[in-house]
């Protein structure tokens, strides 16, 4: 590499961190996957929300007070002990789960989910596991990023307005030079922002799975390939104890699968930038879905398949509503045309028109 592609890269690597957002529909994948694993997980502890979060938890208000003044942690579950208010805090928690699973108001509403999740995860800290940890983790990182500019109530939102801005007869006043500065600094600061929470969320993701398969290296039960053997055996994760059994029969198929989950954790960070990604993405999909039924641990499961999403261009999430229709057209079933699409009589779909000289042609 000579001396002049060497100064590029410092160019091509601002270019890349200042120049656009990337993955949008990533970033909302992520809102969309841990709003609802969240809500799921609060409705399915909902029973039993006294015992684990609430004034009968057996780690008391006191114990956690006194852990909270060793580690730092903080939990507005914590200002009182009243049960009235405990369940206005789980009610707030839900609705700010939903809300922001679906987008609205996401700027404000990650940073009170953030709030939520941390709050709810200290308070019993000891009853949570290696998934409730990655939500955590997620839930802080997502308020860095811009997670609710694609499939939102926020995008539907200023998808309005921009009609509306567009359909406008009246030409709106143009900003003077130093609001014009100040909006293009907001932008610029907000991609920055953006895409630093993306790398930070896709840095961590690397680091699990590559110390979690360095980890299994050193093991001699991975190395011999028997430790899905004996994980198999472990009566705390047997949901399913007649499939684990079955599924121990074949120690040869489990030693395969031994040796194939340690390869593709350590080779998963480098193989992000070619397309040998896919296919390794789908063996981790396969694996975490069989931790979910053969361990018992949805939530964990849940959280990575979800994490992996990152890792999905855009492209690919805006080319599954086209295959969704082309599936139901094989199905024969018939779907609405999307919306600003006007059938005409020679077949096919022309977009709505605008005028050169419209307000809104800058937006489109």
């Amino acid at each position: 590499m000579g001396s002049e592609q060497l100064r590029k890269v410092p160019a091509a690597a601002i270019a890349l961190v200042t120049g656009r957002p990337v993955s949008l529909y990533a970033t909302s994948v992520l809102r969309i996957g841990y709003g609802l694993l969240y809500l799921v997980f609060l409705l399915r502890e909902f029973p039993h929300r006294h015992e684990i979060w609430g004034p009968d938890s057996p780690w008391s208000p006191a114990l956690a007070a006194q852990l909270f003044d060793q580690t730092g942690w903080y939990s507005f579950l914590l200002l009182s002990d009243n049960r009235a208010y405990f369940e206005l805090c789980y009610g707030v928690a839900l609705v700010t789960s939903a809300l922001f699973m679906l987008g609205w108001r996401t700027r404000a509403t990650s940073i009170v989910f953030a709030v939520v999740v941390t709050s709810f995860h200290a308070r019993s800290i000891f009853m949570t596991d290696g998934g409730d940890n990655l939500v955590l983790l997620m839930s802080l990182y997502l308020v860095l990023t811009a997670c609710g500019r694609r499939w939102s109530l926020d995008a539907r939102r200023e998808r309005r307005k921009a009609s509306r801005a567009a359909g406008a007869a009246t030409r709106a006043k143009s900003p003077g030079p130093t609001a014009r500065q100040l909006r293009d600094a907001r932008i610029t600061l907000t991609t920055v922002v953006h895409n630093c929470g993306v790398f930070v969320i896709a840095a961590q993701v690397c680091f699990l799975y590559g110390s979690a398969g360095l980890y299994k290296v050193q093991g001699s039960y991975w190395a011999d390939g028997t430790a899905l053997h004996y994980v198999l055996h472990l009566e705390l994760f047997q949901p399913w104890p007649a499939l684990s059994l079955f599924l121990d029969q074949y120690p040869l198929a489990i030693a395969a699968v031994s040796y194939l989950t340690v390869l593709t954790q350590v080779a998963f960070p480098f193989v992000l930038f070619g397309r040998l990604k896919y296919p390794v993405l789908a063996v981790l999909l396969g694996m975490h879905a069989g931790i979910a039924v053969l361990l018992g641990l949805p939530v964990f499961s849940g959280a990575m398949i979800i994490a992996d999403a990152v890792f999905l261009p855009d492209r690919f999430y805006t080319s599954l509503p086209r295959l969704g229709r082309s599936t139901a057209r094989r199905l024969g079933v018939r779907l609405p045309r999307p919306r600003g699409e006007t059938r005409v009589t020679g077949g096919g779909t022309v977009p709505p028109q605008v005028k050169s000289g419209s307000p809104g042609m800058h937006l489109r």
